[in-house]
């Protein structure tokens, strides 16, 4: 029916195009009070296809570029250029903190407004998710690994500021935030590996299905069996890697919580000599 309904159209615009592109162009002399400056000379020779020295002297008169139109809505990102290794757009990130010290869990309170922690960047090359990092694959384009490593990041920091808000030192706040998320993505990693055979069960039973219904609708039909075996294969995956991500973020904070304080320095040594007057 779309084809048949375009058909007319088509003849139309190939009939008018053609009938316009039969006949020669010819120069009309024309005044500019009636028509305005900009006005378009075509060949007064059809035979020749060159215009006259009168027709040449107004082309010249006029651009050849094209006119500039304001675009609306122009707005060029003046941000900092971030290197092309580093798999991050956070503009406000943070490098990696150091861990020469960690604070007590100690004086905690009810949630309270606190400013903001920015967010960690990840080192150059790398796909940071908390306290876990791995090398990016080179199979992973680039913007899917910015968009993960960002997402990561800013989960991170959300952590960080609540934790923060409940009184919690920053190293301490830190590490829970960080251990937490990395924790999180581990548990999902080994919940989906353990989820494995059955999303191989559910791809193949979506796949059949999805490849059943579209067949009579061939060829386009034939897209619902990739269609229907990537929908049974995370209908089969994803519980079971949410509930790793649950499980393992639960492990990480409670072992970050639970981790005991690193002073900064040695202790000053003491002396047992009595004091004297």
């Amino acid at each position: 029916m779309v084809v048949a309904g375009a058909v007319p159209v088509v003849l139309t615009l190939v009939g008018s195009s053609g009938t316009a592109n039969a006949e020669p162009g010819r120069y009309v002399p024309v005044s500019p009070t009636e028509h305005g400056s900009h006005v378009a000379f075509v060949a007064d020779d059809p035979d020749s296809g060159e215009a006259t020295p009168a027709v040449q002297a107004e082309q010249t008169k006029q651009s050849p570029n094209w006119p500039a139109a304001q675009v609306p809505n122009v707005r060029p990102y003046q941000g900092t250029r971030i290197p092309d290794d580093t798999r991050s757009s956070l503009q406000w990130a943070r490098p990696v903190p150091k861990s020469e010290y960690l604070s007590p869990v100690e004086f905690l309170h009810g949630p309270v407004p606190v400013a903001p922690v920015p967010p960690i960047a990840p080192p150059p090359g790398m796909l940071r998710f908390g306290n876990v990092q791995v090398e990016v694959p080179d199979w992973l384009p680039r913007e899917p690994a910015i968009q993960l490593n960002d997402a990561a990041a800013v989960t991170e920091a959300d952590l960080a500021t609540f934790f923060d808000s409940v009184g919690m030192e920053r190293t301490r706040s830190d590490r829970v935030a960080s251990q937490t998320v990395g924790s999180a993505a581990l548990g999902a990693a080994a919940g989906a590996a353990i989820a494995s055979p059955f999303a191989l069960i559910g791809a193949g039973v979506g796949g059949a299905l999805g490849l059943a219904i579209g067949l009579p609708f061939a060829p386009i039909g034939l897209a619902a069996a990739p269609i229907g075996a990537a929908y049974g294969a995370a209908l089969m995956a994803a519980p079971l890697a949410a509930i790793g991500a649950g499980i393992g973020a639960t492990l990480g904070a409670a072992q970050a919580l639970t981790a005991p304080p690193r002073a900064l320095g040695p202790a000053e040594a003491a002396t047992d000599e009595p004091a004297t007057d």
